[in-house]
């Protein structure tokens, strides 16, 4: 009777998660739908900003339009899910809270929208003109001419902008972590000298491969990565005290019980 009860709990939970992942699912179709309502507004910014002009960019393919306007539709609807898909995740995990870490978890979620455009901003305004320099400056030295495809211009602008973006996510990701018991200060400092190998990493990975460019990727990784330690000490702080504060209602909840 016992394992029944529990594999109708197991299948419960994975019709859940199915249910959720529909969900997420749905509304990235349907940001994808709205995507392409924008995609062209957004493109010609895109392509009259200042980090695009002097770039005269073909078509080498009859698809190139399409795929860029498929991918400006991508990133629009991944705007928008992000933020519903942490909701579905949290609504997820939410029956195994306590009230108060539901609670405290949740007020998380629509920061999520909010530091993914800041990411966005730095991306495309710090670290892409700073990329797309570099690169143009290594082509004049060695004589060529810049004739590129509108596919490649914005491959390489979406595979800058976009990992910068999700990046930005972390300190919200620690917090939220933290918030579900599942990471802690105490763990994220000893991790650090592993923390900052990969952010390292990646800042080599995303960024042209010189100094100054790594350096300023770098530096705002690293400091995205203290400040989500600083945010998940004083979140398991509020934990601590929130459980002392319970056990002492328990005590004293016992002691009257006794006395009486």
């Amino acid at each position: 009777m016992t394992q029944q009860n529990e594999e109708m709990t197991i299948t419960e939970h994975l019709s859940e998660l199915r249910k959720r992942l529909i969900y997420v699912l749905s509304v990235f179709v349907l940001g994808l739908v709205a995507g392409f309502f924008v995609a062209d507004p957004v493109y010609r910014y895109l392509t009259k900003a200042e980090s695009a002009q002097g770039f005269v960019l073909h078509a080498f393919s009859f698809w190139d339009g399409i795929g860029i306007y498929m991918k400006i539709a991508g990133l629009f609807s991944l705007i928008i899910t992000l933020p519903f898909t942490v909701f579905q995740i949290w609504k997820f995990v939410s029956p195994g809270l306590r009230p108060r870490e539901r609670k405290a978890t949740l007020k998380y979620v629509p920061y999520v929208f909010l530091l993914f455009l800041v990411g966005l901003a730095f991306a495309y305004y710090v670290v892409f003109p700073m990329a797309l320099a570099f690169t143009s400056t290594i082509t004049e030295k060695m004589g060529l001419v810049e004739t590129y495809g509108m596919k490649q211009y914005f491959s390489f602008l979406f595979g800058i902008v976009l990992p910068v973006s999700l990046l930005f996510e972390l300190p919200l990701l620690i917090m939220f972590l933290t918030g579900l018991r599942i990471l802690n200060p105490i763990r994220l400092r000893k991790m650090r000298r592993v923390a900052y190998f990969v952010l390292i990493f990646i800042a080599v990975v995303v960024t042209p491969p010189d100094f100054i460019s790594d350096l300023l990727v770098m530096i705002p990784l690293l400091l995205l990565y203290e400040i989500s330690v600083f945010l998940s000490a004083i979140v398991y702080r509020k934990q601590l005290a929130a459980d002392e504060a319970a056990e002492a209602r328990y005590v004293r909840a016992n002691n009257e019980q006794s006395a009486g």
